[in-house]
């Protein structure tokens, strides 16, 4: 599959986490070409140098905290200026806060809302002209909570299920334009958000008993990469670790 993307320009949000950044190594193994965006400006740098090649046009980062709005207003239309055609556009970047209703706060789903469907919304909308000069993808890198809302959860459960309902709509928008529209929804995945929502519940952190974020960009790069007579509309994925692989593991460890 080497070279599946090759002459393709892939945008990646939340390019410096664990699922984004590995689709945007998996992305550029394919022959993507890249526009990186992070809020931290010393992990995106980082990430564009792991991933620059002599034989490739190096990837472009922009710095972005979509949790500030002025970030936001900032970076759709320059990225709109920018590029004339976007085959994948793939939103990777996420915000949680785990929390009863009863002592949640408007900040916190404002918060929450900012990142995890108005920047996606924007961003879209702004390409949408390039997305379909190149008959291109949307990706939606979603969570179980856009499916079903657990208990503390409520807020991000909420913006999730926005977050699915913008890409179902989406999607019978624009796939007359030849576009396709791709939802993610990940279980438990071994990431920094993930090692948050562990600590909030008390519980130990154990990365390896998790959804591995280069797995999830396994599943992304296949879908994107079928034939144009298949569309895949939505990958669901859990972790899973056998009676007979969490035995070997638990006799494992020191």
């Amino acid at each position: 599959m080497t070279g599946a993307f090759d002459g393709q320009l892939a945008v990646i949000t939340g390019a410096t986490g664990g699922v984004g950044k590995a689709v945007a190594r998996a992305l550029a193994r394919h022959g993507a070409s890249l526009c990186l965006i992070g809020r931290d400006e010393e992990k995106l740098n980082a990430v564009c140098r792991e991933l620059a090649t002599p034989d490739r046009i190096p990837p472009i980062a922009y710095l972005a905290d979509f949790a500030q709005a002025e970030d936001l207003r900032r970076f759709a239309p320059e990225i709109a200026e920018r590029f004339t055609h976007v085959h994948v556009l793939a939103h990777c970047a996420g915000a949680i806060t785990v929390c009863d209703l009863a002592d949640s706060s408007i900040d916190d789903l404002d918060g929450q809302y900012q990142v995890n469907v108005r920047a996606p919304f924007l961003i879209t909308q702004a390409m949408l002209p390039m997305l379909k000069r190149a008959a291109g993808q949307v990706v939606f890198v979603n969570s179980t909570a856009g499916l079903v809302a657990n208990a503390r959860l409520s807020q991000y459960a909420a913006t999730k299920h926005a977050l699915k309902a913008l890409a179902d709509s989406l999607r019978e928008e624009v796939n007359a334009d030849g576009v396709r529209v791709l939802s993610v929804f990940l279980g438990r995945t071994a990431s920094a958000m993930q090692q948050y929502v562990h600590q909030v519940e008390g519980k130990p952190y154990h990365p390896d008993r998790l959804v591995q974020p280069d797995d999830v960009a396994a599943m992304i790069i296949h879908a994107l990469s079928l034939p144009r007579t298949a569309e895949v509309t939505e990958i669901r994925v859990r972790p899973f670790l056998s009676p007979r692989a969490h035995a070997t593991s638990v006799r494992a460890q020191p």
